[in-house]
Parts: C-alpha cells; structure tokens; sequence
C-alpha cells in the first residue's frame, strides 16, 4: 500500500465529522501526522576537468538519489529530485541540501509536479538549502506543486552566493488538481525564498495563502510561478538588456499568460508569471528559461526527458 493510500485509510479512520482526532498515538499526537517522514537529500557537487561531477550523496526516505545525465557538452550535471512516494502528506518533514564547489554547474529538477495531499491538521513540510560556489551556476527548475483539496504546504528556500556566482530559480505552484474541480481549494500554503548574495545583499519573497483571502483577480488563474536570476558580478547595463529581452518574451505569450520582469535589490532580476494552463505555463517557461540561458550563460534550452 502506497504512503498516500495509508494516509487516507488512516485519515478516515481517525478523523470523524468535526474534523478532531478521536485516536491520538501515545504521545497525543493524532495518527495522520505519524505517516509523515523526515528525510533528507544531500547532495554534493565538485569540477572534474571540463565536467561537474557528483562527489558525495547521501538520501533517506522518501528521496532516492541518481547520478546526475549529460545532456550537452557544457559540462553540466543534470540532476533529478527523485520522491518515488508519490507526493507529501501531512507530518512530512523533507530536506534538500546541495552544495556547489567553484566553477561547477548544475541543474537540478524533478521528473514529475511535487503533490501535496489533504491533511487535516500537520503541514507538509519542505527545507531546501542551497550553496553556490564562487563562479559556480545552479539552475533550480523543479516542476511545479500542485496542493489537493484540504492540503498544508510549508516551504523554505534559502540560498547562499560566493563571489561571481549564477543562479536562476524556477518555483511555481497550481490552484490545484484543475481536472478535479479543485481550484483554489487548499488549507494552507507557506513559501518563503530566501537568496543571500557574496557582497551582503538579500532579495526575500515570502507568502501565505489561505484560499478564502484570495481576491478575484487570483482565482481567475491556475499557475502562480517566481523566478530568480541573480549574479552580483553583472553589470547593471548588462542586467537591463536581459530584462527588455525577457520583458518582449512575454508580450508574445497571449492572453493566457501574464507576467512582469523587475529589478530587484539585488544584481539580477525577478520574473512573475500568472498562467491560465499547464500548456501555457510550459510555454512560458521553455521561453523564458531559453532567453535567460542564451543571454547570461550563453547556451541553449537544454531537452529534458521526463518519464
């Protein structure tokens, strides 16, 4: 049986009308929360000649841990957030910590959208630290969390960067299950993202949503996705050529995306995207990411294959 099957077997024979524990474990806390499982992902990367290379890792449940692909000749190591589990429940306690040696690249995403299941009281919890090397690039695209009708989501990003160092982070979050009906029907959901940069600046996002504060305006779309670029070694000019770049990407995406490009307080840029649809988010992305890619790292989209 499957963890989120055991959650909901638990949860129905827990929890009764009022939506109270009737059958707490013996130290008082109500039995959905013991599903949860505290694992941790550790993962780090060194510079083998021309390539970036795995050194160490380490992984408990739910993570499973995979050797990074070489999808071009950069060098890069493409690397796979593998949860085999099938999603979150409530009391899980998840950790990604990764660490980049100078000169090193990676991109690190996930097969598959991060699920968050229906609990009725413990928050999913998610901890994903990060550290970049000095001249170091890190590509954190992972797909996007999709929260079920009646989940708790809690996520924390922080982000240390050396000297010279790239990063561009992708997050981004549904409504829903959409198929289902489920649109703007959470619990809860906590996100703060935290990037510290070599020469002491910070650039902090932080939100709570609860689906009944929602004005109009948000429950008219499905996707709601953030992306970083940050570099404190790129000139202004430089900064300013990338954000009209990306600002006409986006002018071409149609009605069914809406975005804008900042400059934040730190050297880089911050990306804001409303999208109507999967296809439409995909596209935005692919997009987007590509004009990013070419104008700051000088290379191509790379072909992800999911599976």
């Amino acid at each position: 049986m499957g963890r989120a099957m055991a959650a909901a077997k638990i949860e129905r024979e827990t929890i009764d009308v009022t939506g109270k524990s009737r059958m707490p474990d013996v130290q008082g806390r109500p039995l959905i929360e013991t599903v949860g499982r505290r694992g941790v992902l550790h993962l780090e990367f060194e510079r083998d000649g021309s390539r970036t290379v795995l050194a160490r890792s380490s992984c408990t449940s739910p993570w499973h841990s995979f050797p990074p692909s070489y999808l071009d000749d950069s060098g890069c190591a493409y690397t796979w957030l593998v949860n085999p589990s099938g999603g979150l429940v409530g009391g899980d306690e998840v950790a990604v910590e990764a660490r980049l040696d100078a000169g090193t690249h990676v991109v690190m995403t996930s097969p598959s959208a991060t699920r968050v299941y229906r609990s009725p009281s413990a928050s999913a919890v998610q901890l994903v630290t990060l550290e970049v090397g000095a001249d170091a690039m890190l590509e954190w695209m992972p797909e996007t969390t999709i929260p079920y009708a009646g989940s708790r989501f809690a996520q924390t990003i922080q982000v240390a960067l050396a000297p010279g160092s790239t990063l561009l982070l992708w997050d981004g979050m549904a409504s829903g299950r959409v198929g289902r009906g489920e649109r703007w029907a959470f619990a809860d959901y906590d996100n703060e993202i935290c990037i510290e940069t070599a020469s002491g600046g910070a650039l902090i996002e932080r939100f709570h949503l609860q689906p009944g504060s929602l004005g109009a305006f948000v429950r008219d779309w499905d996707y709601v996705v953030s992306l970083f670029v940050v570099n404190d070694s790129v000139e202004a000019s430089r900064w300013a050529r990338i954000q009209e770049t990306i600002a006409v990407a986006l002018d071409s995406l149609g009605s069914d995306v809406l975005g804008g490009v900042t400059v934040p307080s730190v050297s880089g840029l911050a990306v804001k995207l409303l999208a109507r649809s999967s296809p439409s988010l995909a596209k935005a992305q692919e997009i987007v990411w590509d004009r990013v890619r070419r104008e700051l790292l000088g290379l191509s989209l790379p072909l992800l294959r999911r599976y």
